[in-house]
């Protein structure tokens, strides 16, 4: 059990939910990414230069080991809420489709170790635009409906809110994390493959290329 009983449970209905209304797993591009979360031996296509079509079927995993982001702390000489560590480190999984009284939206989660690198390198950015633009400190765990909301929290207290890039967040959503994801519902629907210009420094498969179209008008402010 992880120190956010609402994501453990988030989790667990979420792949019952795709087995209760279509009779199987969720699936995934991984874009040639491996991950303990596929079901079924996908190796050698993984594997193959043309993999961006490939399909798979999955379901979240625990990690043996619980990802830190303590070298994100030390880099930044910041101390980050522990709910950080519960959220992304307990699990592997693909993003989180989900249904609220706020909108629709995603929740991040790291597809592999790999991909868990690539999110405290992008948590590093985020916070460093933060204190360039004079900002409270707060870190991303997903988006909400198609345009650039991001869903934040508050580095100070652990509260969720919606934050536009560039900006100060604007509206409070739940006073902690545990009690937002506990109000998300999830939602069941086809894979959607991103197709995109690359940026290396950000890659990631599936959901992240949202949060990187957000980076890149952000950039250009």
């Amino acid at each position: 059990m992880s120190s956010l009983p609402a994501l453990d449970n988030f989790l667990n209905t979420y792949h019952q939910a795709y087995l209760d209304k279509l009779g199987e797993s969720p699936r995934y591009y991984p874009k040639g990414e491996n991950s303990d979360c596929i079901e079924g031996d996908f190796t050698a296509e993984l594997e193959s230069e043309d993999n961006d079509d490939l399909i798979v079927y999955w379901k979240p995993v625990k990690r043996q080991d619980l990802g830190s982001f303590e070298n994100v702390e030390s880099a930044l000489e910041l101390e980050l809420q522990a709910d950080i560590h519960g959220f992304y480190g307990a699990n592997f999984s693909a993003p989180l489709l989900f249904e609220s009284h706020w909108g629709e939206g995603e929740l991040l989660q790291a597809w592999n170790l790999t991909d868990f690198d690539y999110l405290q390198q992008n948590i590093i950015g985020h916070l460093m635009m933060k204190k360039k633009l004079k900002q409270s400190p707060t870190w991303f765990i997903g988006v909400l409906g198609d345009g650039d909301k991001m869903l934040t929290v508050d580095n100070s207290d652990g509260s969720v809110w919606i934050e536009i890039p560039g900006e100060e967040p604007s509206e409070k959503l739940s006073d902690s994390l545990d009690d937002f994801i506990s109000q998300l519902i999830p939602r069941v629907a086809p894979p959607e493959l991103h197709i995109e210009e690359s940026m290396p420094e950000l890659d990631h498969p599936g959901m992240l290329n949202r949060i990187k179209l957000m980076w890149r008008n952000l950039r250009g402010k």
